[in-house]
Parts: C-alpha cells; structure tokens; sequence
C-alpha cells in the first residue's frame, strides 16, 4: 500500500510577520526590499519563481491588518474590513531568499506614486512591518516553472513585473541547461547580470518609450530561431501579451501546450483590485 507525503493545501501556506531591513533601487525602475524576521527562518521558499501574498499597512497604520485569527476564513474576514482599514495585498514573485538568515527579497516595480505598493515602496524603511502569506513546505503549488525531465531547452519571456521569476528560474537551472530567454524592461539601465549555471542566452528589450503591455515581446520571438528538440516554455509579465505569446508559441511553433507555463502577473489598464473582484464574480456568477 502507498502512502502520499503531499501536503494538503491548507497546510501548504502560513502567515510570516516580517519587517523591512532594508531597502535599495536596483536598475532605474525596481526597488528591492530586504524583508527580515524570526519567522522568516521557516520560510520555506521553492526557489524559481516562488510567489507570495504581501500584506502592507496603509498610510497612517503601524501594521497591516489582517484578521489572520479567523484562520482558513481569513480571507472573508479580510474582505469584509473596510477597504481603507484592510490591508493592501499584492502578489510578488521572491527574488531571492536567505533561509539562514530569515531574510528575502521582494522587487517592486516604481510606477511613484500611482498605486498603493508603488508608494508604499518608495517610503519604506528599516522596521516597517509586513506579513507575508508564504509557503510552509517547498514543494508548493506557488512554484509554476516546472519543466518535464525530458526538456532539452527552455525558452523564458518576461517584462519587468516578471524579472525576479525569471533571475529565480535562471538561478535554480542546473548546469548546461539551454536557454534562451527574452526580458523586456523600460529602460538600459535595468539590464542586469542574472547569474546562472544554465547555458543561456538573454536578450534583453529595452522598451523606451513605448507603452507597457505592447507587442514587443511577440514580436521580438516570432523573428527568432528557436533551437531544435523538445521545448519547455515559461511567459509572465503583462495578461493580454502573455495570451498573445502563449498562442504564437502553441500555434504557430507547434509547441505542445501542456509544456507551455504562463501566468498574467498584470493587465492593463486595471489594478490588482480589479482584477481579484473580476475574478470574485466570476466564480459567484
């Protein structure tokens, strides 16, 4: 008789108390924060492109609240609060994690302040407080990039929202792996070393300035060659060229679409709100 080790669901993910240690610009438009605290020892981060529910305080709060007391009804109790009193959720990606140390580090895109991250970022300090939803085992459902043993090259396509992910994927490929990986960022002074043993090949798109969410990702693959052998695909960055990019790889690459991994980390023109109460409504309609 076999006996499965998988952890349920529910016991996969915690709440972690957490605090700012520090907090730096990196490129022209990400600013890391080092996230810290005892709790973070058990962090049980998957590496790759590990993804976390970050809780922060609104202006005027000295925490977050969240009413974690309600256990697995959290998040109704959460929903319930009122919208300037909960605190503000938003998913991100862990750019790299220092178990040892119980530390990890969370890259925010800067948009200044057109969004309540975005500002919240630029103003945090050593001490601000957090809570983290995060994983409490490693092999969890918040780790996507999961290439099937028998890939011979992965192809990577991201926008700045995505970068962490792919630095993450980058970092955990083993030796030799053929890459070929295309980042789309705002500016050249967001291009960065993204340390790997994989055998990679980045190209990197400055966007300039053309609008967020464009087609230059699609455009730059559709003209590439892409290796021969069996293929595994990971896009992230902005939902509707994420759709677009998925489909030119199914379609019109042949690339069989269970090895095809992609995730909209943002749509235009609508804010993480937005996008959670769309979502809400649909699985009530």
């Amino acid at each position: 008789m076999s006996t499965s080790t998988v952890e349920p669901v529910a016991l996969q993910y915690r709440f972690f108390a957490a605090h700012v240690v520090r907090a730096r610009r990196v490129g022209a438009s990400l600013i890391r924060i080092t996230f810290g605290g005892p709790e973070l020892v058990d962090f049980a981060g998957g590496g790759r492109d590990q993804s976390v529910s970050l809780f922060l305080p609104h202006p005027g709060q000295h925490a977050p609240v969240v009413p974690i007391e309600q256990g697995d009804d959290w998040f109704g109790a959460w929903r319930a609060l009122p919208p300037d009193v909960r605190a503000v959720m938003r998913s991100y990606t862990i750019r790299e994690h220092r178990p040892a140390a119980g530390e990890v580090d969370i890259d925010f895109v800067s948009h200044g302040d057109t969004g309540p991250a975005s500002r919240w970022a630029a103003l945090a300090g050593p001490g601000d407080r957090v809570l983290l939803l995060g994983p409490a085992v490693y092999d969890n459902r918040s780790v996507c990039f999961r290439p099937p043993d028998d890939t011979d090259v992965v192809v990577l396509a991201a926008d700045e929202t995505a970068l962490p992910a792919a630095a993450g994927i980058l970092a955990w490929l083993p030796s030799g792996t053929p890459v070929r990986a295309w980042i789309e960022v705002p500016d050249a002074a967001d291009i960065t070393e993204l340390p790997t043993a994989a055998d990679a090949e980045i190209r990197w798109i400055v966007r300039g300035s053309t609008a967020p969410g464009s087609d230059l990702l699609v455009s730059s693959i559709r003209a590439a060659r892409l290796p021969a052998g069996t293929p595994y695909a990971w896009i992230a960055g902005e939902a509707g060229a994420v759709r677009a990019l998925r489909r030119h790889l199914v379609g019109e690459r042949g690339f069989d679409r269970r090895r095809v991994t992609f995730a909209g980390y943002w749509r235009r023109g609508l804010s993480e709100e937005d996008v959670r109460a769309e979502a809400l409504a649909g699985a009530t309609a």
